[in-house]
Formats: C-alpha cells, structure tokens, sequence
C-alpha cells in the first residue's frame, strides 16, 4: 500500500480539467492523514496552474467516501493537534480559496469526512442511489468539520439538524431535494453527465470564474447593501484581467434567440 498512491490525479491541460481520485477503495476511501496530506499538495500545486479551470473529485471503487478513517484517528489522538492542519478542515479551506471551480462526483456513501469535503466543493453532482450522511453521533461524536460545514451550506437549518442528530442517510434524491448537493442524476448517466459539465466549466475564462467564486464567497454573508458595493470591487478586480464585452457580436449570435452553454470567447478558443 506504501507504494499506492493515494490521489490519483489525472491532469488534462487541454480539457482544462484536473480529475483527481481518492484511491482506498478497500477502506470505501476513508480519509486516512496520508490521502488528506497528498489532496493538499496537490490542490495547492493546481492553484497556479491557468490552464486549469475545472477539479473534479471522485472516489474509487463503489463510494465517495465513508468518512475519516477511524484507526487512523485513533492512532493520531495522543499528538498535539493544530487547528484546519492536516485534516478535512484544510481541504475545505483550500478548495473554498481556490480559483478554479471544484466539482465532486458522487456515487454510493458519502459521509462523515466526506460529506465536510463536498460541503467544500462549488458543485456537487450525484448518483441518485448515493448515500449522504453524518453517523458521528452514533459513535459519541458530534462529526468536527462536519457540522460546520454543513450549518454553512445553505441548506435549512431544521434539515441540517436532521442529517447532524440522527445519523440518518439521505439519497442523492433527498439531498438534492434539500439542497446539499447541485443536480442528481441516474447512477449510470453519472459519468457522462460530469463529463459533460467538466469540459463545459474548462472551456470558460479563468479570469471570470475565479472572480465569480470571489464574489459569492465574499458577499453570502453580508447585507444586500454591503454586498452590491462588494460586488462592484469584484467586477472591477475582474475587468482587470478580462473584458466581458469584448465581444458581443460573436456571443449574441451564439444565442440564434436561445440560451447555450457552447459559446466560447475568442481568446479562449483553442
């Protein structure tokens, strides 16, 4: 196993997309220090990488994840513990301050630990026959970074209460339902689906998503005041690096009188 890596990233400048794999299918990829260690670093490393516009997590095998590895937390207990460092803390942390946009894939469980790693995520996309949940409470434990990054996922807090003080599992059916992930879609559609929503997001400028993650993350919890004047230093910050009016000739008629998602900038077109 020391031999294994733990990530397996697939990185296609091309597409624009990093697909990176947590890779311990015979543990349904538990979160073990190691694989959050090697997902930081590689987060990181992506972070200056401009040709990357879209990261797509997955699990391998039959689920997301089942969570933080339990032996290795209880291996891990007796050291002295730094706050959001070497944790699912960090990941959330990271992926919030990147300037791509990040996307989980998600079929069968997810939870616990996995679920605070989506919660991390811009989008979420399901299987409908996934598994969502949070079982620390049967254990004794009330799920650490967990339970914030649930209460901050916008979903209703009766909801989150639910999924935090029962242990019970929701489908991606019901999550999607309540919010906590974006689109659910049938188990088998799921890998052309995010396929297809992946190359969509890694075709667009960089500049533009980058500021549009700045703004929401900025203004979510401000008053709508303090937000529009937040959100003209945004688009100020972004006009900076890219000039959305450059042209509209060439994206009205991209339209032909019908919203599509298959218009490209020219300084983007490859």
């Amino acid at each position: 196993m020391s031999d294994t890596k733990l990530i397996i990233a697939d990185i296609n400048e091309n597409d624009g997309i990093a697909w990176l794999t947590l890779n311990r299918p015979e543990k349904k990829n538990a979160l073990s220090i190691a694989l959050l260690s090697e997902m930081a670093g590689i987060l990181r490393s992506l972070a200056d990488n401009d040709k990357i516009r879209c990261i797509v997590t997955t699990g391998m095998g039959d689920s997301y994840s089942s969570g933080r590895d339990l032996y290795d937390m209880r291996g891990q207990e007796n050291r002295r513990r730094t706050r959001g460092i070497g944790g699912v803390a960090e990941i959330v942390d990271i992926m919030r301050k990147l300037p791509q946009v990040t996307l989980a894939k998600v079929s069968g469980w997810c939870l616990g630990g996995g679920l605070a790693m989506i919660n991390g995520h811009d989008l979420v996309i399901s299987a409908d026959t996934a598994m969502f949940g949070m079982p620390e409470v049967i254990r004794g434990s009330y799920g650490a970074t967990a339970t914030p990054s649930l209460f901050h996922a916008g979903i209703p807090f009766k909801k989150a209460f639910f999924i935090s003080l029962t242990g019970r599992n929701l489908t991606g059916i019901e999550a999607e339902r309540v919010g906590l992930v974006s689109q659910v879609v049938p188990d088998k559609e799921l890998d052309s689906y995010v396929e297809t929503l992946a190359k969509e997001i890694g075709s667009r400028n960089g500049a533009t998503l980058e500021n549009a993650k700045i703004a929401a993350y900025m203004q979510k919890d401000l008053s709508f005041e303090m937000a529009l004047k937040a959100d003209d230093l945004v688009s100020h910050r972004m006009r900076y690096y890219t000039n959305p009016l450059s042209d509209v000739e060439g994206y009205l008629h991209s339209q032909k009188g019908g919203g599509t998602v298959k218009y490209v900038k020219p300084e983007d077109q490859k």
